[in-house]
């Protein structure tokens, strides 16, 4: 296989060739947490704008679509499943996304972005209320398939300001 490089003949950034990958299903997941006050909480239902969890959902699935426009080096890939849930918790909006395609690439910036706009979309909606609203932990919780094998976050992979310190990677399953 013909090594895989992130610059041209003349040294410039380029996106990495994945035309030697064999199109394998790959699933990404990632989260996002919309930190607000419960008087804010208390007030999404009666939101002027509208629906501000079910606003984000379309948001972050249109986001997860359209990520190739927004990253520069990222490749258009086609999308076979994009979720986003968001859930009122006790202190705030926890976002999820998971993403899905069959292709030569992974959907980690898919999900990424799905979960980033999804809570950006909920601070939009919410800021008239209180512009201390805060996004956290916007992270990549689980990916599967690909060369580079599977990811999961696990509780130890946080140190103590919240930065990961490690990471949990399995290799792919391999037929004998």
């Amino acid at each position: 296989m013909p090594k895989l490089s992130h610059y041209d003949s003349a040294g410039r950034a380029s996106m990495v060739d994945v035309s030697p990958k064999k199109p394998t299903k790959r699933v990404a997941e990632a989260s996002a947490f919309v930190e607000m006050s419960r008087a804010v909480l208390k007030a999404l239902p009666q939101n002027k704008k509208g629906d501000p969890l079910e606003v984000a959902r379309f948001a972050g699935i249109s986001a997860a679509k359209r990520t190739a426009e927004l990253i520069p080096m990222c490749h258009t890939v086609p999308l076979t499943h994009v979720e986003v849930a968001a859930n009122v918790c006790e202190n705030g909006v926890a976002i999820t996304s998971r993403v899905s395609t069959m292709g030569q690439t992974g959907v980690e910036m898919e999900a990424l972005v799905a979960a980033s706009v999804a809570a950006l979309t909920v601070y939009d909606m919410c800021k008239a209320l209180d512009k201390g609203i805060a996004i956290r932990e916007v992270v990549l919780e689980k990916k599967t398939g690909g060369k580079s094998g599977d990811y999961v976050r696990t509780a130890s992979s946080r140190s103590s300001n919240g930065r990961s310190a490690s990471n949990k990677k399995t290799s792919p399953s391999r037929k004998k």
